[in-house]
């Protein structure tokens, strides 16, 4: 799922990548807003309260929430940036990069929350906002732009879009396309509500506090470590078929 690009990437390979990240993204979206009373998985709501802290003149307010979406927005520049240096070296699977990045934020933060009183969490609000950039960015690419993890707002106007589409099928003849839409904002929509109901639980009930984005963490390293087996007991597996050919 994080190897296949361009026309070798199915629904299949989405769907599984789409899974993993946005149950992924459940977590951080309710591990940071119930340390922190922020949102750290979109910067919609940190744009409203940045325009409107500016209308009000409090300009020194309203920085705070300017390093908010620059955290995101370099995040997603990062990602980006870092895959299209490494696109050209065929032994790298550059997609690895932002997400062992990623990963490493998220298991440092819930490392370092068990040594360290956090006085300021507003680094550590930024840091998951540009964990958050990295991946939407991430996903955003290799799916070219079919997929999106972080927050669901466009999930649901497209949503609605396509099964709007439904009803008219002498105007969108390509149903199994429109099926397969559903399909994939369905699993992202529903992989995001059970990474929040479980991080929630994690976080409050089994009293984690920050400790749950390990969790978060190590799924995508495990992501990443099932991927690179799954990929390479396929490619033996034809190397083997080739010579008994």
């Amino acid at each position: 799922m994080f190897k296949h690009q361009g026309k070798s990437r199915t629904l299949i390979h989405n769907l599984r990548i789409a899974s993993v990240l946005s149950f992924v993204a459940g977590i951080v979206n309710v591990t940071g807003y119930l340390s922190f009373k922020q949102l750290t998985t979109n910067v919609t709501g940190h744009f409203a309260l940045f325009i409107n802290d500016v209308a009000d003149l409090n300009f020194w307010k309203g920085t705070i929430y300017f390093l908010y979406i620059f955290s995101f927005l370099f995040g997603s520049f990062l990602s980006s940036f870092l895959i299209d240096t490494f696109k050209n070296n065929k032994q790298l699977n550059v997609f690895i990069i932002p997400t062992i990045i990623e990963g490493l934020i998220l298991l440092s933060i819930g490392i370092t929350s068990n040594f360290i009183d956090i006085k300021s969490p507003d680094f550590i609000i930024c840091l998951l906002l540009f964990a958050m950039g990295l991946q939407n960015s991430l996903v955003s690419k290799i799916s070219n732009a079919i997929v999106r993890t972080t927050h669901l707002t466009g999930l649901f106007t497209d949503l609605g879009i396509d099964i709007s589409h439904l009803c008219f099928p002498n105007l969108y003849p390509q149903r199994d396309k429109l099926k397969s839409n559903i399909k994939l904002r369905m699993y992202i929509i529903s992989f995001f509500f059970a990474g929040g109901l479980i991080g929630g639980v994690l976080y409050a009930s089994f009293h984690l506090k920050l400790n749950t984005l390990i969790l978060g963490a190590s799924i995508l390293f495990f992501s990443l470590f099932y991927d690179d087996m799954r990929y390479r007991l396929i490619k033996t597996k034809r190397k083997f078929i080739q010579r008994k050919k």
